[in-house]
């Protein structure tokens, strides 16, 4: 195998196809990126055995082949690299990177010993923009949950799609977010579970300025997201998800509606004093036309108010401010609804005039702050 190439061009591929490159499973092959030349094509490729990324480029091919080389040596090599074409060469597993007056002989793998990637071949195939997708991914993963000590499912992010209507949900145990977007869509109805390592990797390849579009091929356990020239392949989750429309209260007893930056800034306030936030929660009290926010701590106490339009019952309620600030944040909306059934149902939160998305948090319990 040989072929040259862009020095920068070589980088970016690397630095995004070595994040799927594991870092627990011990087995040289599986540190490494597979590097396989074709006629005039360069694939990198990375995987952990449960997600992998896949990127391919141009690239001037002297002799085809395939070679496995450790991941983290090849990006700290590249990365080094200052002239514009970098030369790559192997004889048997020996492996001789050029660039300008720098030259390294490295030892590689042989290919044969790579794990064959699962393939989805016989699944469904679906387009979605970019952008799209982008925003709704962000205003859902926020509440998927980082580890699996609650419910291993739950680290995933679900997506419904059905005629005309795509929908994700997010759920940790503590909040929920719902996001529902009208698609061009006339297929069965679709349900799966992404991994959330596997979401964040796909926005960090998605391109807000772009006019293409994310194809998304799903299997039986599998998934495959085209992005550009990436291809990410990730195992789906399996498990009882959140019956979530189930969640949603159905009563509503106080209506408020508020400046979504007044209510963030009012709570962050509160954070200076918040020692813990499952020991401290913001204490948030919605009654004559305002909310007012206080919460006590070892460190001290704070109170402040902002103007609310509130209707229906008084109510004080308890928060974990941290996924107050996460749904308000997240609502990329000037004014939000928030919906509360007493001090021991969730709030519901969502925008003025429609349900767009739906934020649901789960209150704390209050102590008697005398």
């Amino acid at each position: 195998m040989k072929f040259i190439c862009n020095t920068r061009e070589l980088a970016i591929a690397c630095n995004n196809v070595i994040r799927a490159v594991s870092t627990k499973v011990t087995i040289p092959t599986i540190e490494g990126i597979l590097i396989e030349c074709g006629s005039n094509t360069l694939s990198l490729t990375g995987y952990d055995f449960e997600f992998g990324i896949n990127t391919t480029m141009k690239v001037d091919v002297i002799e085809p082949g395939a070679i496995i080389i450790n991941a983290k040596v090849l990006c700290n090599i590249i990365s080094k690299l200052s002239d514009e074409e970098v030369t790559v060469e192997n004889n048997g597993t020996s492996v001789s990177i050029v660039s300008g007056a720098a030259q390294y002989n490295i030892n590689g793998f042989d290919a044969d010993e790579y794990p064959e990637l699962p393939s989805v071949s016989s699944g469904t195939t679906i387009q979605f923009q970019q952008k799209l997708l982008y925003n709704m991914i962000d205003q859902t993963v926020f509440a998927v949950a980082d580890n699996e000590s609650s419910k291993p499912v739950y680290t995933g992010l679900k997506f419904e799609i059905e005629e005309n209507l795509l929908t994700l949900i997010g759920v940790d145990g503590y909040r929920l977010a719902i996001r529902r977007e009208v698609i061009n869509y006339s297929g069965e109805k679709m349900v799966f579970i992404v991994p959330k390592k596997t979401i964040k990797e796909l926005m960090k390849l998605i391109d807000l300025d772009s006019e293409d579009t994310v194809n998304i091929s799903i299997g039986k356990r599998h998934i495959v997201l085209e992005i550009g020239s990436y291809s990410i392949i990730s195992r789906l989750l399996d498990g009882e998800f959140l019956d979530y429309n189930n969640a949603i209260p159905k009563q509503i007893a106080t209506t408020v509606l508020i400046n979504t930056r007044d209510a963030i800034n009012c709570i962050e306030k509160s954070l200076p004093v918040i020692e813990n936030n499952q020991k401290n929660p913001i204490r948030c009290l919605f009654d004559n036309d305002e909310m007012r926010v206080s919460t006590v701590s070892g460190l001290g106490r704070v109170v402040d108010y902002v103007h609310a339009n509130t209707a229906g019952d008084r109510v004080e309620i308890g928060f974990n401010s941290k996924f107050m600030l996460d749904a308000l944040n997240n609502s990329d909306t000037d004014q939000v609804k928030i919906e509360l059934n007493g001090p021991v149902s969730p709030v519901k939160i969502t925008p003025i005039n429609n349900e767009s998305f739906i934020f649901l948090v789960l209150p704390m319990r209050l102590k008697n702050e005398n």
